[in-house]
């Protein structure tokens, strides 16, 4: 592992120092630095491109912010090392070791600070992975459906979605293979609690499309709606025989056993394979599956099961401190 210190002197950090008392905590450093980040993912072209290559830049843009919240952190720590800090001419040093290395703790954990922040309040992030982890379905070339699918998009910006629901249906009418007008109508279904006929126009995209990935992952969340869990996990395994080692598949089942069926080691043990996929994959979704994972130690240590939650992590190689 590849360190650099820092040694700094007090005398010689006015400029440093005025940097960490902007900061007070590390909430507003976090902020702009991933304000800034999610600006730089904005500008990423993410249609008609691969999924790993829209991942690695956005993974670009966070990494190019990180080494700065590690300073940050750091500097913002000098005036309580100072207290202790031994004197040399007079003057206190204080040692601060910065670690630029892209494995280790410090980096990682600023990193997913920054990502965390991210997936809350950057739309583009959010906007940029849904597109990296979707297919991209088939589009119309009739002019007509076209026509009526804008028209509904637009309703759905003011979420009327009786105007958007008949609008896509009039798209689907023009082109029946419209799977984007399908899927579209099937959300607009949900919103409004049809979730028979949300179902069918899922279907219906998948019948243009087999391999469809957006309505393969919405029927499952029908069922959840619905609660069918046993449907809900058979529409997810389905997932998994098109979209093999999708992580959505083990995420996507991990929550209906924590959220419907409330079995807690049996989503612990789903969770912790989406959360490995989607670690490796660096996709940002990471955050959903630390956010569950959470939950789920919080209901296992109330049982006093908090050693059976470290052997399921220790089953899927999953290390915690």
């Amino acid at each position: 592992m590849i360190k650099k210190q820092l040694t700094t002197l007090i005398a010689l950090v006015i400029c440093c120092l005025s940097f960490a008392q902007k900061t007070p905590n590390n909430k507003k450093l976090v902020q702009e630095l991933s304000d800034n980040a999610c600006k730089c993912v904005d500008s990423i072209e993410i249609f008609n491109r691969d999924k790993s290559d829209i991942i690695k830049d956005v993974h670009g843009c966070i990494d190019k912010h990180t080494g700065a919240l590690q300073l940050g952190s750091l500097l913002s720590t000098v005036d309580e090392l100072s207290k202790n800090a031994p004197e040399v001419d007079g003057k206190k040093e204080v040692n601060i070791n910065l670690d630029l290395d892209k494995d280790s703790k410090q980096y990682i954990e600023s990193y997913n600070e920054i990502e965390r922040y991210m997936m809350k309040n950057c739309s583009s992030l959010k906007d940029a992975v849904n597109v990296a982890e979707s297919k991209i379905e088939k589009v119309t070339k009739n002019d007509e459906a076209l026509d009526f699918y804008h028209k509904a998009i637009e309703a759905s910006k003011k979420e009327d979605w009786v105007e958007a629901i008949k609008n896509y249906e009039r798209a689907v009418k023009k082109d029946p293979s419209y799977t984007y007008a399908w899927d579209n109508l099937g959300l607009c279904y949900r919103r409004i609690g049809e979730y028979g006929k949300a179902l069918e126009a899922y279907k219906k995209s998948l019948e243009a499309d087999p391999a469809g990935k957006m309505p393969l992952q919405n029927i499952p969340v029908i069922y959840i709606y619905k609660k069918e869990y046993q449907k809900a996990i058979d529409a997810y395994l389905k997932l998994d025989k098109v979209h093999p080692g999708d992580p959505e598949v083990y995420y996507g089942i991990g929550n209906v056993y924590f959220s419907g069926i409330k079995d807690d080691e049996k989503a612990l043990d789903y969770i912790c394979k989406a959360y490995r996929i989607y670690n490796d994959q660096k996709s940002p979704y990471r955050t959903d599956a630390e956010s569950i994972l959470s939950l789920i130690y919080k209901n296992m240590k109330e049982k006093g099961q908090t050693e059976k939650f470290k052997e399921i992590l220790k089953k899927n190689n999953i290390d915690i401190k």
